[in-house]
């Protein structure tokens, strides 16, 4: 089986059509379907059921299909990462990051970038976790990977800082004059909750928090981005309990909690960071923010899991 066999079903898979898959590559459709078919008598069976519209993945598609994500992936990550090792001047640097990140933390990164290398064109893939965004990166869906620190990653890790958990209230509520509050005095607030809440020992974790603290949380609203959970609140709809970068330029309160609370974001990849990865945790690193780890962890701050 060769990795252009498995590039075309890849690409069927994605596009869900044989007719736009070779489109996409440059290729007949008679060639494209022969080859997957070589690929599939090579295999030992069947790896796509050809509907109307549209494609299936068999049992066997889809056990094979992640290796072969990751076969094809790898292989554009060396070419990108081998053009990126010349230098700055030229290609794309594909960066894979959590959604509130992408929102918060990353445009004005983003922005010195381009303006320090122009040549150089950034692709971002947002994900929900930082389970899901880790495995994504260990199918090579990028060079570069900004998100919360792992606990166990194979390849170079460089810490970038903290970012900071607080809790947002509309302008005009009492606790907006606050500098800072327990948990345990929310007790008899609304809650409004984001379906990418982090989840900690299997429970989400201000379900975790709030029972540690005596109390059940109420819920109010449930969203399913930061940034819109983060807009509920400024209205008054309930509460939020979330990153300050994120609550940033929405008009509302934002209120530390005692103790603090923090988590550690760092850069990480899958190889050594040269060229054009390196450049950009450089760039990251001198315009994202974010307070330093060490400055923290002496304080003995509370770090969310």
């Amino acid at each position: 089986m060769s990795l252009r066999q498995m590039e075309y079903l890849v690409t069927v898979v994605e596009e869900d059509s044989f007719t736009a898959a070779a489109e996409l590559l440059g290729v007949s459709q008679p060639t494209l379907s022969h080859q997957v078919k070589a690929l599939e008598a090579e295999v030992g069976g069947p790896l796509l059921e050809r509907l109307s519209r549209g494609v299936r993945l068999t049992a066997m598609g889809r056990a094979y299909l992640p290796h072969a994500e990751r076969a094809v992936r790898s292989a554009r990550q060396a070419r990108r990462a081998a053009q990126a090792a010349a230098g700055t001047e030229g290609g794309e640097l594909h960066i894979a990051t959590l959604h509130a990140l992408a929102v918060g933390v990353l445009p004005e990164v983003f922005a010195h970038w381009r303006r320090e290398h122009p040549g150089v064109r950034l692709v971002v893939r947002e994900y929900a976790t930082g389970d899901e965004l880790c495995e994504r990166m260990e199918r090579g869906v990028a060079d570069l990977a900004i998100g919360h620190r792992p606990k166990q990653w194979p390849g170079p890790v460089v810490p970038l800082g903290r970012e900071e958990i607080v809790v947002v209230v509309p302008d005009g509520d009492p606790l907006a004059r606050r500098e800072s509050i327990r948990l345990a005095e929310l007790a008899d607030r609304d809650w409004v909750r984001c379906a990418l809440e982090p989840v900690v020992e299997g429970r989400r974790f201000l379900d975790l928090a709030c029972e540690r603290a005596g109390f059940v949380p109420r819920d109010g609203v449930h969203t399913e981005h930061s940034s819109t959970a983060v807009r509920m609140a400024s209205t008054g709809a309930g509460i939020v309990i979330t990153p300050a970068h994120v609550a940033a330029g929405h008009g509302c309160a934002v209120v530390p909690l005692d103790p603090p609370w923090h988590r550690e974001l760092a850069a990480f990849s899958r190889v050594s960071l040269t060229g054009a990865s390196a450049a950009f945790v450089d760039v990251l690193g001198r315009t994202a923010h974010l307070g330093r780890v060490a400055a923290a962890q002496e304080q003995g701050r509370d770090t969310v899991a």
